[in-house]
């Protein structure tokens, strides 16, 4: 396996001169944009609304971190909320397994916390009634609400490894508060995940009906954290083994 990641590592950096292969993926990202591509696709029945690719990338991150806690803003239809449990479900599974223990998901610690300003009843309902919803928890309110933000702070307080997904509002404003407010729950090794920050990559007439753009979005966020928080460097390889991805230097390292 030494041998294989090695190949991964050099195979990725490589792709910097693959200039018809990145056209093609940039090309696929505006072309599949507005046509909802990304709403096709669901896990365990509820949709996910994201890319395959990006599906992976968080798999990938939640075997390599092993968290405690994920913390997600942004919930819609749950999709995202079930696949993460279902992960940290596998991972109590495995350990359960080499440790030569009987796997009883009602002990684990592992979990999913979401939240959304408007968590629909229709979509809740189906959330609660899920297999995957012991492990899951939700807050209604505005993410950026100092009262949501205090919430979610207490609910972390008594976990050591944290993951942090922000896909709500996708505002540079909104984004920014969302970071300053949850990206220091993050634990050492692990990620605050930044959704979206494409949309400063797509054309300015991508999202005539929305408040974020070019110049006003997740990406313009980020950069703007990572420039004042040293603690934070941006995983510029996961983006470029991806290359369809909705998270352009939207992976974020906690490294200290």
């Amino acid at each position: 396996m030494t041998d294989f990641v090695k190949e991964v590592e050099d195979r990725v950096a490589s792709y910097v001169n693959e200039k018809e292969m990145r056209k093609a993926a940039s090309d696929f990202m505006r072309a599949s944009t507005q046509p909802k591509y990304c709403y096709n696709f669901s896990w365990q029945t509820r949709p996910i609304i994201q890319y395959p690719q990006d599906m992976v990338a968080v798999q990938e991150i939640i075997w390599d971190v092993k968290p405690d806690l994920i913390v997600e803003m942004g919930i819609a239809h749950g999709g995202s909320l079930i696949y993460n449990a279902s992960i940290l479900a596998m991972l109590d599974m495995c350990e359960a397994i080499e440790d030569g223990r009987t796997i009883d998901p009602a002990q684990s610690k592992r979990r999913i916390l979401g939240v959304d300003i408007d968590i629909r009843e229709h979509n809740r309902i189906e959330i609660e009634k899920h297999p995957m919803s012991s492990r899951i928890d939700m807050i209604q309110g505005s993410s950026i609400a100092p009262e949501i933000i205090q919430q979610v702070k207490d609910y972390a307080a008594d976990y050591e490894r944290i993951l942090v997904c922000l896909d709500s509002n996708h505002t540079h404003s909104h984004v920014l508060a969302e970071l300053e407010a949850y990206a220091p729950l993050t634990s050492v090794g692990s990620y605050c995940v930044v959704f979206d920050s494409i949309v400063e990559d797509l054309p300015e007439d991508m999202y005539p009906d929305r408040p974020w753009g070019p110049g006003d979005n997740p990406k313009t966020a980020l950069w703007d954290y990572v420039e004042r928080h040293p603690e934070f460097e941006i995983d510029k390889q996961m983006f470029e083994k991806l290359l369809i991805s909705v998270c352009p230097d939207g992976f974020l390292k906690r490294v200290k």
